[in-house]
């Protein structure tokens, strides 16, 4: 279920997730898609009043008319996703842009990559991103939080790109589950921001969760560059639909505007 809000009459997407949704419970191949579609009828039902309503919804969900028929607008986005295979297939899906980033920061750099990051460290490198744009951090409470109940249940990591002198040139934090792994948040050193180091972090994580997962999804982006850098990873654009209604608060509108540029900034 999304947020919802109610002093502010919004119904939104939480900090720090691209999608969300209606679960469905497996079900057979026979009467599954109308019983789905009941449910979402259901759901829409349950949904209390707001001023707005702005969620994007998980890839697997394609039943869009029972929103459209209650007068939600809907909207395609896209995100990207990585199969997991072995370190050498996914090494020849890079492009040579990505290799020689990741080559960069090891050899001129001589950055080595570390899962020992601290909480407190990363938000502090995180937060050097906005620092330089003259930004708040945005909700660093909840990142705090995500970060700590990941580690605790053994379901994220934050990987750390140190050089000889062990300074922290970068970091990156990815949780995961059975069958995903989630790219989250990213911090870099900005006096560092072009070693590299943040590509090979993310590579070396990438490497890692494999183990773990069977595909890693890079929590996508409408900003051109930001979707060709994770395409370069290899990722296949992948389709979502944002569903909406009502007008958005200048509130929402400003969070929304500045959630783009701390994507574009921050990945």
């Amino acid at each position: 279920m999304p947020i919802h809000i109610p002093c502010k009459g919004v119904i939104a997407m939480p900090p720090f997730t691209q999608s969300m949704g209606i679960w469905f419970k497996p079900a057979k191949k026979s009467g599954a898609e109308s019983r789905k579609r009941t449910i979402t009828e259901y759901f829409i039902n349950q949904l209390p009043p707001a001023k707005s309503f702005l969620v994007n919804f998980l890839p697997h969900f394609t039943d869009c008319p029972p929103f459209y028929l209650a007068g939600y607008t809907q909207a395609t986005r896209y995100n990207y996703i990585l199969p997991l295979t072995s370190s050498e297939q996914l090494w020849k899906n890079l492009s040579e842009n990505i290799r020689r980033n990741i080559q960069k920061a090891h050899k001129k750099f001589h950055i080595t990559i570390k899962k020992d990051v601290p909480v407190d460290v990363f938000l502090r490198l995180n937060a050097m991103i906005y620092a330089r744009q003259k930004k708040k951090t945005p909700s660093p409470w909840v990142l705090k939080n995500v970060i700590e109940q990941a580690l605790k249940r053994q379901q994220g990591a934050i990987w750390g790109a140190y050089d000889a002198e062990n300074n922290l040139h970068a970091a990156v934090f990815v949780v995961w589950q059975s069958d995903r792994a989630y790219y989250i948040a990213a911090g870099v050193d900005t006096r560092f921001r072009h070693s590299g180091a943040q590509t090979a972090a993310l590579w070396q994580a990438i490497q890692e969760v494999s183990v773990q997962a069977k595909t890693f999804d890079f929590c996508g982006s409408m900003i051109p560059g930001i979707a060709h850098f994770f395409q370069q990873f290899g990722a296949t654009q992948t389709p979502y639909f944002a569903i909406s209604k009502g007008k958005m608060s200048l509130w929402l509108q400003l969070r929304a505007k500045f959630n783009k540029m701390r994507k574009k900034r921050n990945f």
